[in-house]
């Protein structure tokens, strides 16, 4: 009978003991993709896309009218394809806009709301609540579409690069920057994959799925809430709703992802 190397149990005992994280790992990622993939069927964010296309077609504000005559980029009222093409260049504000930003100028011009109060209500209240579910609607009608933020606007390549430069700007008490967490490849925060916002895929993940319903908190986020958390994470100072500082940053990523697909309103932990 041959003998067995005293050694060989103690070898294999190790060898599971190296790979048990691994493997631990990707059992976890895999159970959250699985998980995501169940709630896709029901995703809560269809109820704040129902209530974002009524109140586009709904008359409010002083002015009593809708915001059917919105321009968000594709023309009076166009909005299908719209939210792959912003933030972009918009010739009667003379300034680059995102989605939140560019409602808010129709808002008020169109229905005589005041954009300055519905910046600086908390999120979740009154006509921030609204807002949510129009940029959820609007996100909606480009799913699938694939990214294409232009970039021929002299301001809109300016953009670019103030949001390159906030991207990588370290500060705060842990000396953090955005690209702390998603300027790299296989970067993780416990069980919460971090895309890497430099690379094609990674941006257009990060960028594309935005406005999202998060489980953690029972609520729709756009992009303009998750921008402020991150901020909150890095213990910086709060930015300004639709501030120039988010909007470049949303530049700087929807450009990054160019070609990726739209899955907006996706759904979070």
């Amino acid at each position: 009978m041959r003998q067995m190397n005293p050694a060989a149990p103690l070898a294999a005992a190790l060898l599971m003991a190296l790979c048990a994280p691994a493997l631990a790992q990707k059992s976890t990622a895999d159970g959250i993709a699985e998980y995501r993939e169940m709630l896709q069927d029901g995703n809560p964010a269809e109820l704040f896309e129902m209530k974002g296309e009524e109140l586009w077609k709904q008359k409010r504000g002083p002015k009593n009218a809708s915001l059917e005559r919105c321009d968000l980029g594709q023309g009076p009222g166009v909005v299908k394809g719209a939210f792959v093409e912003l933030p972009r260049y918009f010739a009667d504000t003379n300034k680059v806009q995102d989605l939140e930003s560019r409602l808010l100028t129709c808002m008020q011009v169109q229905q005589g709301l005041d954009a300055a109060k519905i910046a600086a209500t908390p999120f979740g209240k009154d006509e921030q609540k609204n807002m949510e579910g129009l940029v959820a609607w609007v996100a909606s009608q480009s799913k699938g579409m694939k990214l294409a933020l232009p970039q021929s606007h002299a301001k809109e390549k300016q953009m670019y690069e103030v949001g390159k430069r906030m991207f990588y700007l370290r500060g705060g008490p842990h000396d953090f920057s955005c690209a702390s967490c998603h300027g790299a490849d296989d970067k993780r925060i416990r069980l919460q994959d971090l895309p890497n916002l430099t690379q094609t895929k990674g941006a257009a993940e990060g960028f594309g799925s935005w406005p999202a319903y998060r489980v953690s908190s029972g609520d729709l986020w756009s992009m303009q809430r998750r921008l402020n958390d991150c901020f909150r994470q890095q213990r910086f100072p709060y930015p300004g709703y639709a501030s120039d500082v988010t909007v470049a940053l949303g530049v700087f990523m929807g450009v990054n992802g160019k070609g990726g697909m739209s899955t907006a309103p996706a759904i979070k932990r």
